[in-house]
């Protein structure tokens, strides 16, 4: 398979180039279009195969056969969208057993979790390496994909004004989002495609996942959800104003979670005396799906409307989280808020301790931007490393001695 012209270097390629070296089998699990079969394409050589497994027909061969099916497909081989051939498993898990100390026999893909999960756990625990890919990241687009947080190097990268975008720049780019075929193809309609990536995820990801009857319903919910992102999240307001039942909600979350369209960031809690609070939030893992669910499709609506916060924060932890998972590491990301009303939009647990992290979308740097992480260092003490506020202007400033304001680009 030839390579796109248009490739965008992806930040897991290294992590995924080792797998193939010290593992049997690779996973690597993501959202529909995220660009699982591209970046393999580019990572594995001419000797590897390629099935398609979401086809009717190679599904009922491997089905009736699945021994020689596998005879027919040797490996090194790819299985894309293996979800859809569940069955499939416990026999590549016999090949894999029978060649164990051979690396990068078999890679498999898939745009759900919840179903894939439950089959690889039983059947390839400990003989595969499990990858996630999400929609690109900030780094990603601008050609770094590599580099790294400020806080992991001995000096903050202080860009020119000419290296920052203007503010239509930024905020188009975060409505269009993220998705791979979008960033790459710029004359692309936005609006039109997330419309049909929608349609498609229902039909085929929702469906499957727990056979939702009512589409509409669920795509309801989406948007409910939507306008509630970067949210103290309450499952049981969100039932109440929809007419269903929490364990529907519940439910149809989970499916969400499964399909890779969100990610459920829950607080941080230390023994520090302090009443904090215990309700989770919500992020989609791409901004321009967030838009497009809450209407937003004008750089002016999303700088200037009543959702710029939420959506600037959901590009904020979407760098954050996309970055530490493209490392084959789980991302450990929390957020801090007590009940009297502190609160921290992100905490990082890195290396050199936890990283306290606020997202403003505002372009002007103003002293009270820090006021959440000074309260945080109070709690905390020593355990805090320096902080950060991103916002969506230009400059990086000192915010006391243990806070620096820095563009979303330098993040």
């Amino acid at each position: 398979m030839s390579l796109p012209s248009d490739y965008i270097q992806r930040a897991i390629e290294p992590v995924l180039a080792r797998s193939l070296t010290e593992f049997p089998g690779v996973v690597l699990v993501g959202p529909r279009q995220a660009g699982k079969t591209t970046l393999l394409r580019r990572a594995l050589t001419r000797a590897f195969g390629y099935v398609a497994m979401d086809l009717p027909d190679v599904q009922a061969a491997a089905q009736a056969d699945p021994r020689g099916f596998l005879d027919l497909n040797p490996a090194p081989v790819v299985f894309d969208e293996i979800q859809y051939c569940p069955w499939l498993l416990p026999y590549l898990r016999e090949r894999i057993d029978s060649h164990r100390d051979e690396p990068g026999q078999y890679v498999l893909t898939g745009s759900q979790n919840l179903l894939l999960m439950d089959q690889v756990t039983e059947s390839l625990a400990g003989r595969v390496a499990l990858l996630q890919l999400l929609p690109l990241s900030n780094r990603e687009q601008e050609g770094c994909a590599l580099a790294p947080f400020p806080w992991e190097s001995d000096t903050i990268h202080v860009r020119s004004p000419r290296e920052t975008p203007d503010l239509e720049s930024a905020w188009t780019r975060l409505v269009r989002g993220s998705f791979p075929e979008l960033v790459a193809q710029p004359a692309r309609a936005a609006e039109l495609w997330h419309a049909s990536y929608i349609h498609t995820y229902l039909e085929r990801d929702v469906r499957r996942l727990r056979q939702v009857a009512d589409l509409s319903s669920f795509q309801s919910f989406m948007r409910t959800l939507a306008a509630r992102s970067a949210q103290l999240l309450n499952v049981s307001d969100v039932a109440r104003d929809l007419g269903l039942a929490v364990n529907t909600i519940r439910a149809w979350l989970s499916v969400l979670e499964a399909s890779f369209q969100v990610v459920v960031l829950r607080p941080h809690h230390a023994n520090i005396g302090k009443r904090l609070i215990k309700a989770p939030k919500v992020y989609f893992t791409d901004v321009g799906t967030l838009c497009y669910l809450t209407g937003v499709s004008t750089w002016q609506h999303a700088a200037h409307g009543p959702m710029a916060g939420a959506i600037f924060e959901t590009a904020v932890f979407g760098e954050l989280y996309k970055t530490l998972l493209s490392r084959g590491t789980q991302p450990r990301v929390a957020f801090w808020r007590t009940a009297a009303g502190r609160e921290v939009d992100f905490i990082v647990d890195g290396d050199s301790g936890l990283v306290p992290i606020e997202a403003k979308a505002g372009a002007t740097v103003r002293p009270r931007m820090a006021e959440g992480i000074h309260a945080l260092r109070r709690d905390l003490g020593e355990d805090l490393h320096p902080g950060f506020v991103v916002h969506m202007g230009r400059q990086t400033l000192p915010l006391g001695s243990d806070t620096t304001a820095i563009p979303f680009g330098t993040l």
